[in-house]
Formats: C-alpha cells, structure tokens, sequence
C-alpha cells in the first residue's frame, strides 16, 4: 500500500485513454533503404522477430540474431539468405543464463562493424514463479536482466560509434505494476506470485533502465527507446500450463494482430530519419505515450541500476 500511495495521485486517465485509441492505431511505415546496415535481433526465431528479421533483411540490412536453439537459428540463417541474399548470422545464448549473455555481449565486442541498430525481443511470460540457475525469477531475468546486461556491457562500443538505435520491445503489460517494483524483492520470495504483475514488474524495471541508458548515451549519436508490440499473436505463454494456454487459445488469440505489423513498426523505429535523435521514449507502435508513473521514478532507477549491476556482476 505503501508504494501504491507514492503514484497514486500521478496517474492519468488520459493516459489510460491515449492507450486505448493507439492500441486501435495502424503503424507509421518507413520505406528508407538499409543496404548493408548492420541489425542486431533477440529472439528472431519465432513471431515478432522473425518478421522484423525478414523485414530488415527485405531492405538489405545485414542481420545477427541471438537465440537459443540452434536447429532453429541455422533454418533460420538459411531462408533469410535464400530469400533476400544478405549476410545473416547467429549466436547462441539462452536468457535464462548470465553466463550465455555475457558470452553473447563479448562475442559482439569483438565485431568490427558499427552496430546500427539493436532490437531486443526476447521475452516471457510465466503464470509460475520460476527460479533461473543464477537465483533470479525467471522473468525478471529474461525480460530485463539479461537485456540490461548486454546494453550495459556494449555501451562503450556503442557510444564511441556515429549512431546506433537501440530499441527494447517492451509492452503496456508496464502498465501491472501500478505500486511500482519492489526492490526488496525482485525474486517474489515475499509476496504471492501474480504472473501479471511478475511481467509488468520485470516491464517497469526495464523501463526504468532506459531513464538511465538515456543519460548516458545523451550528447552521442545513441538513441535508445521502448515500445509495445501491440496486441500481438504469438507464442509467448506457451510454457505455462493447460488452463492458461486454453484461455490464451480461445479469448487473447483471435482478437490478437498479425506480427507483421510489429516489424513494420520495429523498423520504422529503427530507420526513420523522423525520429532522428529522439531517445529515451515509449511508443505504443510508433505512437508516443506516457508510460505509467513507476516508470517515470527516476529516484527508483538509480536504485534499480547500482543493484542490477551487483545482481549480474557487471563491475
């Protein structure tokens, strides 16, 4: 109650409102060239990734995809260099691992090409509270740790670039956390798991991280920036049990968009010259919007950063 009463009064019901009009909203589309270009992507392999990486390399960008299955990322790597004749390659890392992530992060330090455009997916939903191997809530970690990591190991590299855009697909799924994160307790040990507010938790916190990213990247050509994917049908949930894949089946699915309008979105983001410059924002699509009060907490976000950082050993 205590943390609910901090943002109470912050809330609007015109943001409420703006959300809903946006959700019902067809994306801005970008038909900018991106030979050559340099895109990073998480979760490639399935639903909003895979279509983003399809639209990507359709205009000639050179892609690397990080996934965890590699039967998956080899198929993948395949049909976009049948398809589209562009470089494309892939590394292997599950989220549910820091180990793998670093691993990732320093596979990219390595690459002497400028990383144009960083898009980071990956994501999921559990209606259970999972523990990873590296003590964490699982959603916490896939969700906001490991993305965090990887923005926080490659920061260097990207500021000393030109430009880069990163962008994390984030959701209105924020919106759960209406008391805010609970810093004391990150893996849910104190309280009763909700798998809605686990997810909108885990969304906040990255939200909040982006507060942080932004600073630091302010005065470079580094932009970063969130957005919801809209109501999108994929497979994430697919994990959790059979009453929740029943309900996901047969109320969220029919009602839920094609992923193809994410990608189009996705790329806009990352190519429009519209939005050159513009950082540190939530779009719904490409629609702007407030995010909602916890994600604003800068105080919290500083908190969030020096114990995230301890979190994933990242001094």
């Amino acid at each position: 109650m205590i943390f609910l009463n901090k943002y109470l009064k912050q809330y609007k019901v015109s943001n409420i409102q703006a959300m809903r009009r946006n959700d019902k909203k067809n994306p801005k589309e970008c038909t900018e060239d991106f030979h050559g270009r340099l895109v990073i992507l998480s979760g490639a392999t399935s639903g909003i990734g895979y279509e983003t990486a399809r639209l990507y390399a359709s205009h000639g960008a050179h892609l690397i995809f990080i996934a965890r299955n590699e039967e998956k990322s080899i198929n993948l790597r395949e049909e976009i260099i049948r398809d589209f004749d562009v470089e494309c390659e892939y590394m292997i890392g599950d989220y549910s691992r820091i180990s793998d992530v670093k691993h990732v992060a320093h596979e990219i330090k390595k690459l002497k090409k400028d990383i144009d455009v960083f898009i980071h997916n990956a994501g999921v939903f559990s209606t259970g509270r999972i523990i990873t191997e590296d003590d964490n809530e699982l959603v916490f970690q896939v969700n906001y740790l490991a993305p965090f990591t990887l923005n926080y190991m490659l920061k260097d590299k990207l500021k000393i670039q030109d430009k880069a855009r990163v962008i994390l697909v984030n959701s209105e799924g924020h919106r759960f956390a209406i008391g805010g994160i609970r810093l004391d307790d990150l893996d849910w040990s104190k309280r009763w798991y909700i798998g809605l507010r686990s997810y909108g938790s885990a969304e906040t916190a990255e939200l909040l991280s982006m507060i942080k990213f932004d600073e630091y990247f302010r005065n470079s050509g580094v932009t970063i920036n969130a957005m919801h994917p809209g109501n999108v049908k994929t497979n994430m949930g697919e994990n959790n049990g059979r009453l929740y894949r029943f309900y996901k089946h047969m109320f969220i699915n029919p009602t839920s968009k094609t992923p193809e309008k994410s990608a189009i979105a996705l790329y806009y983001l990352g190519v429009s010259s519209e939005i050159e410059g513009v950082s540190g924002k939530f779009f719904n699509l490409t629609t702007e919007e407030e995010p909602a009060p916890p994600a604003l907490d800068k105080e919290v976000a500083e908190k969030l950063w020096n114990l995230t950082i301890k979190m994933a050993e990242l001094e």
